[in-house]
């Protein structure tokens, strides 16, 4: 690390953290279940449809056999519980899903 942070500059970017929801999705044993690329389908299509939606602000598909993908949910911890658990992948039992209160920094973005 070369960039010097101050003290100051660590309180003023604090102070300009909001409330948003971290999901982790991670594969089960039932991820090759039959019909399984079909549901899996329809989860990439719920996701992306939650994504335009602004409900998630940030989708990371992830490239694992143990973790599928996270995303940053723009509402509580507990409405994007409810939302993911009716998620077809882990209604299905393919995906199990960890929903924990995090913050971030407006107008943070991933390099284009």
């Amino acid at each position: 690390m070369s960039t010097t942070v101050t003290d100051e500059q660590i309180r003023a970017l604090a102070a300009t953290a909001k409330p948003y929801s971290l999901a982790t999705l991670r594969w089960t044993p039932e991820r090759t279940m039959d019909g399984a690329d079909a549901i899996e389908l329809e989860h990439q299509r719920r996701m992306v449809s939650l994504r335009a939606e602004g409900v998630i602000a940030v989708l990371c598909p992830v490239v694992s056999d143990t973790t599928a993908g996270v995303a940053i949910m723009t509402v509580s911890a507990e409405e994007a519980a409810e939302i993911m658990a009716g998620d077809p992948c882990v209604r299905a039992g393919m995906m199990s899903c960890e929903v924990l209160p995090c913050l971030g920094f407006p107008g943070d973005a991933l390099p284009g």
